[in-house]
């Protein structure tokens, strides 16, 4: 199914990850002036936040499905996203950070509590962005994973699919960076 995806949203996204103007990579290596290659835009990031972004932009162009996705990739959903293979924006999540062999849950509010909370100035790839979309229960509701200073990927709702947005809304909540420590310390 990953064969219907558009190639052409990757390659952009990809492109916008490797030519980042974060201050990380623009203080280690000067992205900001440059176009930097892959290795080199990634050098000064985490390692395990590399790998989360990587995946996650792999992912663009697959279907929003409530309820969909999980650590081994996307699936069917529940409820309205029963019939639809693909990711729910915790389902996306929850992938993105599998592959760097970190297990965040599986919903957004055991994600707001899987890592250290992060001031949004110092939010870099691979870090979790949430929002508060529901004022009537305590959110939040929605989760994407950041890109650079001003951009996710996330899976936004029915009819859509996982796509590169801006990450100023009115309705952030926060940026969490999950524990990448103990992916590093499993693999040994």
């Amino acid at each position: 199914m990953n064969t219907l995806r558009p190639l052409l949203p990757i390659a952009l996204a990809q492109a916008m990850l490797f030519t980042s103007q974060s201050t990380a990579a623009a203080g280690a290596h000067d992205c900001a002036t440059t176009i930097c290659r892959p290795s080199e835009a990634l050098a000064a990031r985490s390692p395990a936040g590399a790998i989360v972004a990587r995946a996650a932009i792999e992912m663009i162009g697959v279907p929003y499905s409530w309820g969909g996705g999980g650590v081994r990739g996307p699936g069917y959903g529940i409820g309205k996203g029963a019939r639809t293979w693909g990711f729910d924006c915790s389902g996306l999540a929850e992938y993105a950070w599998a592959r760097a062999g970190v297990m965040i849950g599986t919903t957004t509010q055991e994600q707001w509590r899987s890592g250290a909370r992060v001031p949004k100035e110092q939010a870099e790839p691979g870090d979790l962005v949430f929002y508060d979309n529901n004022a009537d229960s305590p959110g939040p509701e929605h989760v994407g994973i950041v890109l650079d200073a001003t951009r996710m990927v996330h899976a936004p709702y029915t009819g859509q699919s996982v796509r590169v947005d801006p990450l100023e809304r009115r309705t952030f909540m926060g940026v969490v960076r999950p524990g990448e420590s103990a992916a590093f310390a499993e693999r040994g």
